[in-house]
């Protein structure tokens, strides 16, 4: 059907661009099919081949594990998932920054999507409503996972409220204790949080005996979510980022994002989002490059991630696990090691290892670009705008207004009026130690 719904646009001199609710996407969009190289399969740590899907369905639902291995380039959204991403405030509007563009004095134009206005404040829950609606229909009791800052714990407890399930979360140890709010919320929706590395797992204990201290890391927690779900029938563990069938959950975000450009006759020159196991990134630019590989348009599109967990900037492009005890099957992508264990930072949603293998398989064949920036330096990315656009974002997300600034500023030097867009991932209101630390000249 048509949309009927007014929008804002070109009368509203650009400050708002939204969509009507049939003009949100009802495929997800899966590059596998369209990478220029092809790309390498997980494998078996075990036997040094490629791993089996009944491999991946120990821990996965058969239905990420077939989105995982699926080359069908666009897959249906179920009707009840759609139904779910509607309650949830999808579709997201998109904003210009006019007060940003006023204050950096630049000809750049700034748009920016806002996945911060759901119940959960981020990108997180257009896959884990997915995921948990999937293991809904095959008869699981129980999702297991790790989350960073919270937020993807937060998204995956929301969404096994919806569907009647128990959730377990193993929450960074340095996040559990910076972000008490995001645990509250979390348990709030019924699930059981604990800090990671935690006394519930036999590697946990092993690390947390070693280090009482021990600040915790994406791959610890991951490796205690699985050790989990492999001793606890019918559970099963769910994602958060990094595979594929992650990823193009996300790609609703991208999608939109081309239709209301569209509405504008807008054509972005620089897409950025910021980067830390890859979904929020590839949720909103895939759908962009698939039009660069394609040759109909050529984005400068900048991942941004944080110094204190460089894997594309600083890491090696090779076979890694995914989690810390090795657990996982070795994915090819852009690595620390798994032992690398990052500083403790505000941003702990970005505090990973390693990279999404359909994202670095882009990095590295030069389709996209990586920056990395200080703690310091995207927390006064985030004061300026919070205080020229009101918003006051997620930590992860300011990474990406700190490369929106840079390249705005480089505009302005040019005299460019380029087209700069971004995807604003997540809301900072329960962040806020993290701008306290900043104004006490703690970081």
């Amino acid at each position: 059907m048509s949309c009927k719904c007014d929008t804002y646009g070109k009368n509203s001199k650009g400050y708002k661009i939204t969509l009507c609710e049939d003009e949100m996407p009802r495929k997800y969009y899966n590059i596998l099919p369209d990478l220029p190289t092809p790309l390498d399969p997980p494998m078996n740590p075990g036997t040094g081949k490629p791993a089996k899907p009944e491999e991946l369905e120990a821990i996965f639902t058969k239905e990420a594990v077939r989105q995982e291995m699926s080359s069908q380039r666009f897959i249906d959204i179920p009707d009840e998932v759609v139904s779910a991403l509607f309650a949830c405030g999808r579709p997201t509007p998109m904003f210009r920054a006019h007060r940003l563009e006023a204050y950096l004095k630049t000809p750049a134009k700034i748009y920016f999507k806002h996945e911060g206005l759901n119940p959960c404040g981020s990108h997180k829950p257009n896959t884990a409503i997915a995921q948990a609606y999937y293991a809904m229909k095959e008869g699981v009791q129980e999702l297991v996972t790790e989350t960073g800052a919270g937020q993807w714990g937060t998204a995956l407890s929301y969404a096994c409220a919806l569907y009647g399930m128990k959730c377990r979360v193993f929450m960074v140890a340095s996040s559990y204790e910076q972000k008490p709010y995001r645990r509250i919320q979390m348990e709030t929706y019924g699930a059981k949080v604990y800090s990671s590395p935690s006394r519930e797992t036999e590697y946990g204990r092993k690390l947390s005996d070693a280090n009482p201290e021990h600040s915790g890391s994406l791959g610890i927690a991951i490796s205690e979510a699985i050790e989990t779900v492999v001793k606890t029938p019918n559970s099963k563990y769910s994602l958060g980022s990094v595979l594929n069938h992650v990823m193009l959950h996300q790609t609703v975000i991208g999608q939109e994002a081309k239709i209301q450009l569209a509405k504008e006759d807008i054509t972005p020159d620089v897409l950025i989002a910021c980067v830390g196991g890859g979904s929020n990134f590839a949720g909103f630019t895939f759908p962009f490059v698939a039009d660069k590989i394609a040759k109909k348009t050529n984005p400068d599109i900048i991942a941004v991630e944080p110094t204190s967990a460089p894997s594309i900037t600083k890491g090696k492009y090779d076979y890694d696990h995914g989690d810390s005890a090795g657990m996982t099957p070795l994915l090819k992508m852009y690595t620390l090691g798994k032992d690398f264990i990052p500083a403790k930072s505000h941003a702990g949603g970005l505090r990973y290892h390693g990279m999404a293998p359909t994202v670095s398989s882009l990095a590295h064949d030069k389709l996209i670009r990586a920056v990395a920036y200080s703690q310091k330096e995207v927390f006064e990315a985030g004061m300026v705008f919070a205080r020229t656009e009101g918003i006051v974002a997620a930590p992860e997300s300011c990474h990406a207004i700190k490369a929106a600034i840079d390249v705005a500023a480089e505009c302005k030097k040019k005299g460019e009026q380029k087209t700069i867009v971004f995807n604003l991932s997540g809301q900072g209101q329960l962040d806020l130690e993290g701008y306290a630390d900043y104004m006490a000249g703690k970081i």
